[in-house]
């Protein structure tokens, strides 16, 4: 007897719905722009860092793009100035992500 009969067998008047997973719905709601994203890497402190500039659309959005960039790369990083700073150089992987997600992207510098 699985976890499921057991449950049915506890509540019977209950009928078992099925959830959608939100994240996946919010991420296809981000405004993708014409204009391509600029992605930069540059030296703070001594450190290397990746710039991603150039969003034209709303601020939510962009935020919510770079809680998903930190967390698909597993790294840290904020969103200021409407720019996302991600700390390392993750320039290639950045861009792979944003052109799968139908983004123009443009890489700046070396």
């Amino acid at each position: 007897m699985d976890l499921q009969d057991q449950l049915k067998s506890l509540f019977p008047e209950h009928e078992a719905s099925i959830t959608e997973d939100k994240s996946v719905e919010e991420s296809s709601n981000i405004w993708i722009q014409e204009d391509p994203i600029l992605c930069k890497y540059e030296k703070r402190k001594g450190k290397p860092t990746t710039i991603i500039d150039g969003y034209a659309g709303a601020t939510e959005d962009f935020k919510m793009l770079a809680k998903e960039l930190k967390q698909t790369l597993s790294v840290g990083g904020s969103f200021k100035d409407d720019k996302i700073i991600i700390q390392g150089d993750y320039r290639d992987k950045i861009m792979s992500i944003l052109k799968d997600k139908g983004f123009n992207v443009k890489r700046v510098g070396g």
